[in-house]
């Protein structure tokens, strides 16, 4: 299998390097590679090869649009390879934008806005690497993203699933690149956030895996350990989020210094939750917001968005079917929220949140 695995590659990345000079002897290659994947996939089904083998497809097809219609898109027009899996936001999102979170905003603003600010106080250093753990939809994003707004960094988000499925050889290429870019913005005294979502698609431990994967892995712990070398002042931050701590390799865990639980929101934050989702929203005066808060204990923050976003739907939906017998929308009332809390249930389970804890037990570096 990983003498297979290695003819892939090798035809994958020079298809890949003829096709990026536009070559349409990239379409043998590509075809080579596919037929490998799909022996591969046949044997050990993986959700990477089945990708690899679609992105092939989609260039092959590309590549015989342009031998049959050269007139149709000139060289300077012609779609780049650039990784999309990596973006560079503006996120425009304060810390008052986040419902509670207390203790985490406090342990972000320690390890990187105020050594940011006065470096000089900090002779031992700071940390570089954070990791955001947690039930999805808490938060983790919001909170990267106003601490980039905080320090006027250049964010990059990373989608490392996509990343990963991309183009062999290429992602950690990819990764090389984006550091070095990263190096370039702080040498200028520009902050850099480096947010790393699904961070375990990366840095998971795996008891099968591919050489791409394996090369990424320790592309970004060399990086990572680059950014800790002592005389180097660069103001770059690694910041991972992930819903499955469990997974994560041991080698990765030690470069996040700060380990923080993001749980899902109490009482007061949902109170507070229910304040911002709910402000541009009509809503009626019966709409008991205490009653709802304790209704939607063990609910996300995503799952607080989604009731109001679902009142919303059943609202519009009676003005459509109501053929012009309403004038307007009338406003969101309580019996829209009970009857649909009815309905759902917590995204989270309980036997989940022990797992959390536990891993909390033993790896949390608040």
């Amino acid at each position: 299998m990983e003498t297979l695995e290695q003819i892939a590659i090798q035809k994958a990345e020079r298809a890949v390097q003829l096709d990026k000079k536009g070559s349409t002897e990239a379409i043998g290659l590509y075809t080579d590679a596919i037929e490998i994947l799909t022996q591969l996939n046949t044997r050990h089904p993986m959700r990477v090869y089945q990708d690899l083998i679609a992105d092939y497809k989609k260039r092959i097809r590309d590549l015989q649009f342009r031998v049959m219609h050269p007139s149709a898109v000139s060289e300077e027009e012609a779609p780049k390879m650039d990784d999309k899996s990596i973006l560079v936001e503006k996120p425009g999102i304060t810390w008052e934008d986040i419902a509670d979170l207390v203790d985490a905003k406090e342990a972000i603003k320690d390890s990187i806005i105020y050594p940011t600010r006065r470096p000089d106080l900090f002779p031992l250093g700071w940390p570089r690497g954070i990791l955001l753990y947690g039930p999805p939809g808490c938060g983790k994003t919001l909170l990267v993203a106003a601490a980039a707004t905080e320090l006027d960094a250049v964010f990059y988000r990373i989608d490392s699933a996509a990343m990963l499925s991309k183009w062999f050889g290429e992602s950690e290429k990819n990764v090389a690149q984006l550091f070095r870019t990263a190096r370039d913005s702080s040498d200028k005294g520009k902050a850099v956030v480096i947010y790393i979502d699904e961070v375990d698609s990366i840095a998971g431990k795996r008891s099968e895996e591919m050489g791409s994967e394996i090369r990424v892995r320790n592309q970004l712990l060399s990086e990572m350990d680059g950014l800790q070398e002592k005389g180097k002042g660069h103001l770059i931050y690694v910041i991972g989020a992930t819903n499955k701590p469990w997974d994560l390799d041991l080698a990765f865990i030690r470069r996040f210094q700060r380990r923080i639980y993001i749980p899902l929101p109490n009482a007061e934050a949902r109170s507070q939750l229910i304040r911002v989702t709910s402000k541009s929203l009509k809503l009626s005066e019966d709409v008991d917001l205490g009653n709802i808060v304790g209704m939607t204990e063990g609910f996300s923050g995503s799952d607080m968005r989604d009731i109001f976003q679902v009142a919303q739907l059943r609202v519009a939906k009676e003005f459509f079917n109501s053929k012009g017998a309403q004038t307007d929308a009338r406003p969101i009332n309580m019996n829209d929220l009970v009857e649909i809390l009815k309905d759902r249930k917590p995204s989270v389970s309980k036997d989940v949140l022990w797992y959390y804890d536990k891993w909390s037990r033993e790896y949390a570096a608040l």
